[in-house]
């Protein structure tokens, strides 16, 4: 039982200290502990951040930058805030902002539950209104607001704090302002600082109304960059939190980011490691793969299933993309006869055509046909229903022996994000040739011209490999459907063998340098 004098103890040592309140009233809600970070020879980040927003109640700092890593909880403070300064002054009003509204609003669901709370109500006497049943927008009895927006759309009908007190009286907070999917559209980047100088920057009542922006960098022309160079007026007070110190080497999250893990992220997911983790975005003009990520062999692994991704273009002119067929091979990766769990894909054939689209149908046949003649034949064949693609997936579908796929670019990642996805498994070294085979220059050639600002001319193969990554190591949709099937698995392993054994025949007869 909490007696009175408790009572009045635990409401003034809550609202002395942000943390205070958050790690009280986090077990409340969830049911679990707020576990502050502990980082070797560092502060934990929960201070740092909880210092800085403290200024801002302070009104010691009118526009704050906050950068962190992914799962660092900033979500959880920044909600956590704003009940903490309702608790105080339960009259202010609140712009939430995020990328979509959806995910605003699930952050003002957080805050109305912490509002809602018993213990809240009881320790400060602030109550919500009974007709403000909304999640998105929602008052107190002291007519503050509370209201979600998306940033890519209008924010009206709503402003931040009051005018011109000489206390705390509201904020706009901007939690994420892009998917990390899409911020690689140069028009959506654009529709954004558009939205947010027409509209957001607005929406403080006076110029002492504070603006925060918290959230990880994703690109070098991102929203924190266009922050930085002063285009609102604003003089941004920033704060770099990063995942691993550049003074002492260390992890800043060990809990959640042990070191181990930072170095395999560093090496195999390059450009998420330097931007959203030490919010430094590499050059987006830098190859997104390197040459050597790709594996040369000798032999032929043990191939589970083979598929066919096809790219298609409508015309034959040089300087537009290509149409191109992959022929592709599955199988599990071995480290020394031990089953990694992982899977990869062979590269067994590619063709690069510039045709018009009446002889689609027929070179595909024929690629078809040399594909056919390989011992596991391919029964899948994935195309983008796109252009061309949707009337040669219609025809092909009309053939016994043949799944066709058709697949649809996904809404609202762009073909950037998109070859940053597979980038972890290109890095992870899943992606392998025949040391001989024909295709190997200009495939590799192509993809070493891939990066994140497209300024490539061509990324026709490039798409093709996405399609076999995403069907066969993101979504596994492949190689599933084989793993059930053992006795295919050792038929696979069987022509393994036997091509070992002709190479070897080979070579006694001819010597190892002479090609088959």
């Amino acid at each position: 039982m909490i007696l009175p004098q408790d009572l009045e103890e635990l409401r003034a040592g809550t609202l002395g200290s942000l943390l205070t309140f958050t790690k009280f009233f986090y077990p409340l809600r969830t049911g679990r502990e707020f576990k502050l970070s502990q980082p070797i020879s560092q502060e934990s980040h929960f201070i740092t951040v909880s210092r800085a927003l403290t200024k801002v109640f302070r009104m010691e700092c009118d526009s704050l930058l906050i950068n962190m890593p992914p799962g660092f909880g900033k979500s959880v403070m920044c909600e956590h805030f704003v009940a903490w300064c309702m608790a105080q002054y339960p009259d202010s009003n609140f712009v939430y902002i995020s990328y979509a509204k959806d995910e605003a609003v699930k952050h003002t669901s957080v805050i109305r539950d912490i509002m809602s709370l018993p213990q809240y109500q009881m320790l400060y006497n602030v109550h919500l209104k009974d007709t403000s049943n909304a999640k998105d927008d929602f008052q107190t009895t002291m007519g503050g607001t509370i209201a979600a927006f998306g940033a890519n759309g209008p924010v009206t009908g709503k402003d931040a704090g009051l005018p011109w007190l000489d206390r705390f009286s509201g904020a706009v907070i901007i939690d994420d302002f892009y998917k990390a999917d899409e911020v690689h559209s140069a028009t959506i980047r654009e529709s954004r600082k558009i939205n947010y100088l027409q509209t957001i920057s607005q929406r403080p009542r006076s110029r002492n109304v504070a603006m925060l922006y918290v959230g990880h960098r994703l690109h070098e022309d991102d929203q924190p960059a266009n922050l930085l160079l002063g285009v609102d007026g604003r003089d941004w007070n920033t704060h770099k939190v990063v995942i691993k110190s550049e003074e002492n080497g260390l992890a800043r999250y060990p809990e959640l980011y042990p070191m181990e893990f930072l170095r395999k992220k560093r090496e195999l997911d390059p450009y998420t490691y330097w931007s959203q983790f030490q919010q430094e975005p590499i050059s987006a003009g830098l190859s997104l793969y390197k040459a050597d990520d790709f594996v040369i062999v000798d032999e032929v692994p043990n191939i589970l299933a083979t598929f066919i991704t096809a790219d298609t273009a409508e015309t034959d002119k040089t300087y537009n993309d290509a149409t191109v067929f992959s022929f592709w091979g599955a199988h599990k990766i071995f480290i020394k006869g031990i089953d990694t769990g992982m899977y990869g894909l062979h590269w067994l054939d590619c063709w690069e055509l510039r045709i018009e689209a009446k002889d689609l149908e027929a070179n595909f046949l024929q690629f078809y046909a040399e594909c056919m003649r390989y011992p596991i034949k391919p029964k899948t064949i994935v195309i983008e229903n796109k252009s061309s693609g949707v009337t040669l997936s219609s025809t092909l579908s009309q053939f016994k022996g043949m799944q066709v796929i058709r697949i649809k670019p996904e809404p609202g990642k762009s073909k950037i994000a998109r070859f940053i996805d597979m980038q972890p498994f290109i890095n992870s070294k899943c992606i392998s040739f025949n040391r001989y085979a024909k295709h190997v220059k200009m495939c590799i050639d192509h993809c070493t011209k891939i990066t994140a600002n497209q300024s490539h001319a061509h990324d026709d193969i490039a798409d093709t490999l996405y399609y076999a990554v995403k069907l066969a190591l993101i979504d596994k949709t492949i190689v599933n459907c084989y793993e059930k099937n053992p006795e295919l698995e050792a038929f696979s392993k069987q022509m393994a063998t036997s091509n070992r054994h002709i190479r070897n025949l080979w070579e006694q007869a001819y010597g190892s340098s002479t090609r088959l």
